[in-house]
């Protein structure tokens, strides 16, 4: 009967808990809010972060996607509390306003925080 080995995993701290400036990292990667992480999320907060409020076609021109793929990225951001919506109407056109709520702000600075962290991790700082 063969003799099983195990694993040995190799002497150091692990990844997540690479030293930042002599003390531990907060959070290891996979403790990313995983909601902004995405691309068109992260790009939904980072231009409703520096604008008081941004229409559905501002929106969507300035991060160039379709009008299918802002509405179900928008509304994630919506249902976990981030994003504010408003409709309206000028005259008869419709009219989608978003704003970032103070939860969605808060989030956004961890979230960067978080990724900033990360980085001076890896570059040994």
């Amino acid at each position: 009967m063969a003799e099983r080995q195990t694993a040995r995993r190799p002497s150091g701290p692990a990844p997540q808990q690479k030293r930042l400036g002599g003390r531990r990292a907060e959070a290891p990667a996979g403790d990313l809010d995983r909601l902004i992480h995405e691309r068109m999320r992260l790009g939904i907060m980072s231009a409703l972060a520096v604008n008081a409020a941004l229409s559905f076609t501002d929106l969507k021109d300035l991060l160039r996607t379709t009008d299918g793929n802002l509405s179900v990225h928008a509304r994630k951001l919506e249902d976990a509390g981030y994003v504010a919506c408003t409709k309206s109407f000028e005259g008869r056109l419709p009219r989608t306003e978003y704003q970032l709520t103070a939860t969605g702000r808060r989030a956004l600075e961890r979230y960067l925080d978080h990724m900033e962290a990360l980085i001076r991790s890896m570059r040994g700082k």
